[in-house]
Order: C-alpha cells, then sequence, then structure tokens
C-alpha cells in the first residue's frame, strides 16, 4: 500500500489524435457544450517529416481539458475494421477489451446526466447504453474518431470500508498476476489470507480511535 504523499489536483488534460477536426468541434463544442478554451498552431514543428498540426482543447469542468491533435496531410493508418483513430484492432479482439479503454466524465446528479442524454439523442451520435453500475449510472456513445465515451454519476457515496476492500483486492491481485496461473479463484484465496493477516493490525487500529475519542 502507497504511502506517499498525493498532490496532483486532477488531470490537466487527455489528449488524442483526429482525422476529423470538423466533427470533433461539432461533438464537443456544438452538442455537448464544451467550450474551446485553448488551441496551438504548429508550423514546422519537430523533427523532420513533423507534419504541422494544430492542437485544441475543450473545457470539461474543473479546471480539466480534453484536447486533439490534426495533423496536416496525414491519412488514416490501415488497420483492422474495429477500433478507432489511436487503434484500429482486427476482426478477433473481442469488443469488451476495446471498450475497455474509454474517457468518462463526471456530472453530479440524475438531471444534470439526462440533459447530455437528451443533447446525444438529438445529434447524431445517439446514446448507445445506459448503465446502472455498483456505485454510479452512465450514458455512453462514441465520438466523431471512435472513441468511447462516458458520462457518469455518483449513486451514492464511496464508503471508506470499500476504500479498504478495493485496496485488499488490488494487493491480492498484484500478488497472483506475478505467479503462476493468475485467476479470479486465485485472486479471492489471496484476499482471504491478507484479510486474516491484517485483522490484528485492523483491530488495534480501532481500538485506537476508540481510546482518542473517550
Amino acid at each position: 500500500m502507497s504511502e506517499l504523499q498525493h498532490t496532483v489536483k486532477g488531470v490537466d488534460h487527455v489528449a488524442y489524435p483526429t482525422f476529423d477536426p470538423a466533427g470533433t468541434v461539432k461533438f464537443y463544442r456544438d452538442v455537448l457544450g464544451f467550450p474551446v478554451v485553448h488551441s496551438i498552431c504548429a508550423a514546422g514543428w519537430g523533427p523532420e517529416k513533423h507534419p504541422d498540426f494544430i492542437h485544441f482543447f475543450f473545457d470539461i469542468g474543473n479546471d480539466d481539458r480534453l484536447a486533439f491533435f490534426y495533423y496536416f496531410g496525414l491519412e488514416p493508418f490501415d488497420g483492422g475494421p474495429q477500433g478507432d483513430s489511436y487503434s484500429r484492432f482486427a476482426e478477433d479482439v473481442p469488443i469488451f477489451f476495446i471498450r475497455s479503454r474509454h474517457l468518462a466524465i463526471h456530472v453530479d446528479s440524475e438531471d444534470d446526466l439526462m440533459e447530455y442524454r437528451h443533447r446525444l439523442d438529438g445529434s447524431a451520435w445517439p446514446v448507445e447504453m445506459q448503465i446502472q453500475h455498483e456505485t454510479i449510472e452512465s450514458i455512453y456513445t462514441h465520438d466523431p474518431n471512435g472513441y468511447m465515451i462516458e458520462i457518469t454519476r455518483a449513486l451514492r457515496p464511496v464508503t471508506p470500508q470499500e476504500d479498504l476492500d478495493a485496496n485488499l483486492t488490488i494487493d491480492a491481485l498484484v500478488d497472483v498476476v506475478t505467479g503462476p496461473d493468475p485467476s479470479m479463484d486465485a485472486l479471492l484465496t489471496r484476499k482471504a489470507e491478507l484479510i486474516t493477516e491484517r485483522a490484528a493490525a485492523w483491530q488495534q487500529q480501532q481500538e485506537s480511535k476508540e481510546m482518542a475519542t473517550r
């Protein structure tokens, strides 16, 4: 478990390439309403054969930004029939694997989520799925570049007990995948072992907290 000081303040920006800057602007600015907040026109940039490009940014709230690169004269790369502007995959690559790489943007309420659903459903990029997970509800679509975009709201706060469980799970995962034959069964077995190993320390911490509040 990491004890390093946590000083970062969220996402400055996430950046993707695009071969369709007009569609990208229409989707993010004109449909979702994310304002353009910065752009860089880079001519003669970098090493030889690096094309001229524009790097442009959308405000996605909380001082976070979503950015795109458009390279003049660069054509889409060949590849498989699945995927997006960044990666093209063969037909035999599972769709769940391709969709695991996506951007999720947070909103505060169900009303906000439904407002974005309304905007998307009235556009060329309607919502493809609306799902309630364990602690969140999300809508999904693909932008003009083929990138999966998720807009999500919290159904309830995540509890300290769930944070503790997450750390147990990840510690067990690290142990299992660095050994032979990783599997879900092996992970759950290792997690049970860690609970047993750490139970005494947790009990001592709880007793110390109770003594401090008396």
